[in-house]
């Protein structure tokens, strides 16, 4: 099934593919030789960040690599050196913001997961007979967490299929039922493993049944059949991108593998770092950062924040999707716009976020303390994580502007924290996520080798 690319000609759709890199000897070895894969991955950047690093991996390791997007992402896709496939929907940034302050609204996981498919809607039909015209052209298709029934289109074609996934709040373990769920005492022994498993199957069956029902005159449109699993094996392979040192449980159940963070950043920019510079006499100062949420009353929240905010403290704020700024507190306040957060985060003492996977890597990659406001979806279960590894503390959304500095004080006067924060980002330089992925990729293509 998987075939030595070199010398074949490439299907073009929408754009030009990747050229292939020299087949590495260690390719060779395997008898794989390089392989065309397809990734694909929807939302916001922190959907599409861990999925671009994984690509240029697998690019840097001589395979061809092809990425299928929507189109706000394209440019980004190319910097990274990946070909583009173009997929529905046709937004602008300000449309998947909305959406984005849509999902603000919901106050339970499930509901909120039957809103991002909600959502898709309008372009899910165009989005399935699209992928369908371009996997027939590759060896393999690796997708993030979200649309798991794209499993069933790779086998139409006999096309492995693997999962990425940024939290492993979705990943099955035996020594703690789902993120939500009171745990029992681990004391109980089998008693405390059957009441785990029980609420992992319930979990796993109850996001089936509401997957299906959202989608269901899509799958009558194009032939679908019903999701079976989206937790306990929604492909043969699926990749866990974030720390195995800090995050991996026990015991790892298959198809599950932590590769470790795959990260990609903005482009650094040099005039940023001298407007920041100037601003903070060159001093660590807090920095503010809310990434793609978007949320209502945004005026009204953000004056709360420049009437609490102490004069003479610095702070920079990142604008990020909302369009977050607080004119009225130029001295005090410095607000910058789309930049690489390990850029910004060499200039901050500590980061206040809305706990997104991909920003939580980010700080724990700084190696300095985290101020989590959770807005929604896995950003609550990744406020625990931070609070479990001892390297930040969460706040509450409803009122955190009026708590944010007493928060920021106490953070500075714990160093503790940051002592634990210095330590955790020893055990992440230790991590290769892109290089440890690529290794199971390949192995898992080996394994599938005739």
């Amino acid at each position: 099934m998987f075939r030595c690319l070199l010398g074949r000609p490439e299907r073009c759709y929408f754009s030009v593919t990747s050229p292939p890199l020299p087949c590495p000897e260690r390719l060779l070895r395997t008898g794989i030789g390089p392989m065309k894969i397809l990734l694909t991955s929807h939302g916001s950047t922190g959907d599409l960040f861990p999925v671009i690093a994984l690509g240029r991996a697998l690019r840097a390791a001589g395979h061809v690599v092809d990425f299928a997007s929507a189109p706000l992402y394209r440019s980004e896709i190319e910097r990274a050196g990946l070909g583009f496939r173009r997929l529905p929907p046709n937004w602008k940034k300000e449309i998947f913001a909305e959406c984005m302050r849509a999902l603000d609204r919901e106050k339970h996981p499930i509901l909120l997961l039957r809103r991002i498919y909600r959502s898709g809607l309008s372009f899910t039909e165009e989005l399935i007979q699209t992928l369908q015209e371009y996997i027939p052209g590759y060896d393999m298709v690796l997708g993030s967490y979200v649309f798991p029934q794209y499993k069933e289109l790779c086998d139409r074609h006999n096309v492995p299929f693997g999962l990425v996934t940024f939290c492993h709040s979705v990943v099955p373990q035996k020594d703690r039922p789902p993120d939500g769920i009171f745990p029992l005492p681990r004391g109980l022994g089998w008693g405390s493993r059957l009441w785990n498993r029980f609420w992992w199957k319930f979990s796993d069956r109850l996001i089936v049944l509401v997957v299906n029902h959202v989608l269901r005159d899509i799958r009558k449109k194009t032939g679908v059949s019903p999701l079976r699993s989206f937790l306990a094996r929604p492909a043969e392979l699926c990749l866990v991108g974030v720390s195995p040192g800090l995050m991996a449980p026990s015991v790892i159940s298959p198809p599950y593998q932590f590769t470790g963070y795959l990260r990609w950043q903005s482009e650094e920019r040099r005039d940023l770092d001298e407007k920041i510079l100037a601003f903070t006499q060159g001093e660590r100062v807090p920095v503010f950062t809310f990434g793609s949420v978007t949320f209502d009353h945004i005026p009204e929240i953000m004056g709360r924040l420049a009437q609490h905010w102490p004069e003479g403290q610095k702070l920079i704020l990142q604008s990020g999707w909302a369009g977050l700024s607080t004119d009225s507190r130029g001295e005090d306040i410095l607000v910058v716009g789309a930049m690489s957060h390990d850029q910004l985060f060499r200039h901050a003492e500590l980061v206040v976020h809305h706990g997104g996977a991909g920003t939580t890597a980010s700080v724990l990659h700084a190696g300095i303390p985290h101020l989590i406001i959770p807005h929604f979806g896995d950003q609550f279960f990744w406020g625990k994580e931070v609070c479990r590894l001892g390297v930040g503390v969460t706040l509450a959304k409803k009122k955190w502007p009026e708590k944010l500095f007493p928060a920021v004080r106490m953070l500075r006067k714990s160093p503790d924290i940051q002592k634990r924060a210095k330590e955790r980002q020893k055990t992440l330089a230790q991590e290769n996520g892109p290089a440890t992925a690529v290794r199971a990729i390949e192995e898992f293509a080996q394994k599938r080798t005739p």
